[in-house]
């Protein structure tokens, strides 16, 4: 076997697998992840009872799933960073504080989008609009 090729998944089945294995470690281990279960019920929730429009819930998905993707890419890399050391490392801080600057930001903008849909909609429902 090419040594460049032992990683490489034989099929699309087994690549399907080994990513389900990976989302259900994520849910098992992920720090922030019930939190962030919890938001995004909440936010669906908001949602059916605010009667967001199709383009909206679809806005909404999205970014519920960016945040989840980057938290999921996040857990990667500080699991990375792990192997290589679990002894305090300048260069490792940086790449994990990088990284969970990422998902801050991404959870920022969640935040931004999550207001720009609801805000109009509560301030309409209070006449204040």
């Amino acid at each position: 076997m090419n040594e460049d090729n032992k990683w490489k998944n034989k099929s699309f089945f087994k690549a399907a697998k080994y990513s389900l294995e990976g989302i259900i470690y994520f849910i098992k281990n992920g720090r922030n992840i019930k939190i962030q279960i919890v938001a995004a019920v909440l936010v669906i929730i908001a949602a059916i009872i605010l009667k967001v429009n199709a383009i909206e819930m679809a806005i909404l998905g999205l970014t519920i799933f960016l945040v989840f993707a980057f938290e999921v890419i996040n857990t990667s890399i500080e699991n990375l960073a792990d192997l290589y050391t679990m002894e305090y490392n300048e260069k490792v801080k940086v790449i994990k504080d990088t990284a969970a600057g990422a998902v801050s930001l991404v959870a920022l903008g969640a935040v931004v989008v999550g207001i720009m849909i609801f805000l109009p909609k509560i301030l309409h429902i209070l006449n204040w609009l």
